[in-house]
């Protein structure tokens, strides 16, 4: 299968050909010698790292799951929550479920922001690798707790969090920087479907312990298993290569080729990798050279459209929570606990629903595009949550939900639905488009705080949920259905069309100015011209713009000059 992008650069390159273009200005050589065939959907090597490395959500996703299922089982209540003389029961009053719940959001939001400067210090590989260290200590804190240290869940989940959180900006990022251009929205998206499996997997066990078993075993046996996933990633990541295009910044630029080639599943001289190389060296050519943890900071929000992006990651992020979904998977035992089901049940429906129709958002990302799935999945939630949100007020009896057993249904079906409409778009598609909007420069950085925002709007609904459901009921559902219809504008207003795009011509387009309703239309400009264009915007930003090759100096890890060429087959040379 040809793709569209390739097909324009193919075309860019016959023409510049036909003109007899050859010079010395950093352009590909036009000569013969590349192979220009249609390149493969996907290759062993890009599955098998697709899966591996998404263990990352898929350590998130248990995490949530099991939690939601704890505040329900007795013996946890017991050990760890408040006695009521009135009903003889044990319970956890809207504060200490709000820490218990809210505490990791707070230590996802620390890690997101640390995770930044050590993934861009030691890479990205061996950032994973450490941090999943992290999660093993944090698991041990916790399933270590004694009798009513219900502080000791909380702190155990604040240093799993903060493992969690380095993940979720790690595992997005090392997928954009090494996936193929083509199917790069699809694996990213596999991070949600992670994700979703492992809540699905999560409430799995948690129903056959709370069942099976009546002493701490209820919730000690599904810690223990979460043992088994961070130690799965941790080692298999020792076996994946760093990112081409972290590695191509630290001057390993024969390593980057190679990792590109394998992944792509090309031959040494397949054509479209080697333009992508050229793409990379050219922004790269463009960047300032580094002045310290602050002052890259500061330098972040004054390059060309950075502060802009970066509202527009944070934005989609903050309204990813704003949809409503974990209102469901955190708070879906006590939710439902009224209505007529069996309220862990209940939540396997609604969690096993959320991992099989992941699935289709990996379709329709690569199929349909980020901006029109994105906008779609708005309009449906917001008409999910809307008629949810009015059957639970205004027709299911709030009090005996037994006496109301249509209401009960519909509230299942629909927020069935919602989570049909969630995970096929907002949940996969918002990670992908924050792994591509940034510069390889400021990737790191850029997306730690737009996944910093994700944790603090996670934290807030967290804590703030009991709270705003004991006062407003289900009415809190219109909430949500507001903030789906301005997420939809958001994603119409401002975000690009990066499918069948690379991370370097998403770039690009944000530096020109692109209208987002228009950038499915955009064309991308010869290489030559995308230097120009670059040389004059950060140029006219950053009086420190080292051009061409006198850029590489130490600071930026590229030591020595000669390595800042890309070999090339007999037939082809990328000019220095």
């Amino acid at each position: 299968m040809k793709y569209p992008n390739l097909r324009s650069l193919h075309r860019e390159k016959a023409v510049e050909k036909e003109a007899g273009l050859q010079n010395g200005n950093g352009n590909v050589h036009q000569q013969d010698g590349y192979d220009h065939s249609p390149l493969p959907r996907a290759t062993w090597r890009v599955f098998f790292m697709a899966i591996l490395v998404s263990m990352g959500g898929f350590i998130f996703g248990y995490d949530t799951g099991q939690i939601s299922g704890f505040l329900g089982m007795p013996t946890f209540q017991q050990r760890f929550g408040e006695y009521n003389h009135h009903t003889g029961e044990y319970f956890f009053n809207n504060v200490r479920t709000g820490l218990i719940v809210g505490l990791l959001s707070i230590g996802t939001l620390t890690g997101a922001l640390i995770a930044a400067p050590v993934a861009d210090f030691i890479g990205r590989k061996w950032s994973i690798f450490a941090w999943c260290i992290v999660f093993h200590v944090g698991n041990i804190v916790q399933i270590a707790a004694t009798e009513q240290k219900w502080y000791q869940i909380m702190m155990g989940r604040w240093v799993l969090g903060l493992s969690v959180g380095s993940l979720s900006l790690l595992v997005p990022m090392y997928m954009a920087e090494t996936a193929p251009y083509h199917i790069r929205g699809a694996l990213i998206s596999c991070y949600q479907l992670f994700i979703t499996m492992g809540i699905f997997l999560a409430a799995c066990i948690n129903y056959g312990t709370q069942k099976n078993y009546h002493d701490t075993s209820q919730w000690r046996i599904p810690m223990g298993i979460g043992f088994l996933w961070p130690l799965i990633l941790g080692t298999g990541i020792l076996f994946f290569p760093e990112t081409p295009r972290y590695a191509f910044r630290k001057g390993r630029i024969e390593e980057a080729k190679q990792t590109m080639l394998r992944v792509y599943g090309v031959p040494e001289n397949h054509w479209s990798v080697y333009h992508e190389l050229e793409e990379i060296k050219l922004k790269l050519e463009m960047e300032s050279t580094g002045r310290g943890f602050f002052w890259d900071y500061v330098a972040m929000f004054s390059a060309p459209k950075m502060a802009y992006r970066i509202a527009i990651g944070m934005g989609l992020q903050m309204f990813q929570q704003l949809t409503g979904a974990n209102y469901f998977f955190y708070y879906g035992t006590l939710i439902f606990k009224g209505v007529s089901i069996n309220p862990f049940v209940t939540q396997l429906i609604l969690n096993g629903i959320n991992f099989g129709v992941t699935f289709i958002g990996l379709y329709l990302i690569e199929h349909y595009g980020r901006r029109k799935s994105l906008i779609a999945g708005s309009a449906w939630m917001f008409t999910c949550f809307l008629i949810f949100a009015s059957v639970g007020h205004f027709a299911l009896d709030r009090a005996d939900p037994t006496n109301t057993p249509h209401a009960s249904i519909a509230l299942i079906c629909f927020a069935c639905f919602f989570i049909l409409g969630f995970a096929t778009t907002w949940g996969p598609m918002i990670w992908t488009i924050m792994s591509e909007i940034y510069p390889s420069q400021y990737r790191a950085k850029a997306m730690s705080l737009a996944t910093a925002s994700n944790w603090l709007w996670n934290f807030l609904l967290a804590f703030f949920t009991s709270f705003i459901t004991g006062a407003i009921d289900f009415r809190y559902g219109y909430v949500f259905a507001g903030c789906n219809v301005l997420g939809g504008l958001i994603v119409f207003l401002f975000v690009v069309e990066g499918r069948e795009r690379t991370l370097e011509e998403i770039d690009t387009m944000y530096l020109e100015g692109v209208p987002a309703w228009e950038s499915s239309k955009w064309e991308a400009p010869s290489l030559e011209a995308m230097r120009n264009q670059s040389m004059a915007r950060y140029g006219a930003a950053d009086p420190e713009v080292a051009i061409g090759t006198a850029h590489t100096s130490t600071e930026s890890g590229r030591d020595d000059p000669e390595k800042d060429e890309v070999a090339l087959p007999a037939g082809g040379a990328v000019a220095q």
